[in-house]
């Protein structure tokens, strides 16, 4: 396992490989948001649907950490200009029991199946990196679930 510049709390976490079912080259399912560190509001919110067609444990370059049925283009895109000092957290929220899985600007995974005592995902980089970080959002099953990413620099 690898963490490099990442410290995840109370997760689960495959990194360091690249992923041969999920493509991030192609365009994220809800958007893009471009956030330099000190951003306001914060947290900054968007409302996704999670789960997809492709079991993220199918694709053998994420590791067995990964689990949930996540789609091929990721769900959204965040473009972060990071600053020492600052952390950089992606939760998500939903009454479903959903996953995250982040391909970060080095190319590497992370996957969460639960932070801390509740069933929904996150990831918390306490050095992040400036660039591109890719967010998948999961479901257990194959039922579509509403649910909300939110981007912060609280830990």
């Amino acid at each position: 396992m690898r963490l490099g510049a990442v410290a995840v709390v109370f997760a689960t976490i495959s990194g360091g490989t690249s992923a041969m079912a999920q493509d991030a080259s192609l365009r994220p399912n809800f958007g893009t948001v471009t956030l330099r560190a000190g951003f306001t509001p914060d947290p900054q919110v968007v409302r996704i649907t999670a789960g997809g067609n492709i079991n993220s444990n199918d694709a053998t370059s994420l590791g067995s950490q990964c689990v949930g049925m996540i789609t091929d283009a990721p769900d959204y895109r965040i473009n972060y200009t990071a600053q020492p000092g600052v952390a950089l957290t992606i939760r998500v929220s939903s009454s479903a029991d959903t996953t995250l899985v982040v391909n970060n600007p080095r190319g590497e995974w992370y996957c969460n199946d639960d932070l801390g005592s509740s069933t929904n995902p996150g990831v918390v980089y306490r050095t992040p990196l400036s660039g591109t970080y890719d967010v998948w959002v999961g479901t257990f099953g194959t039922t579509p679930a509403p649910a909300q990413i939110s981007i912060t620099e609280l830990e």
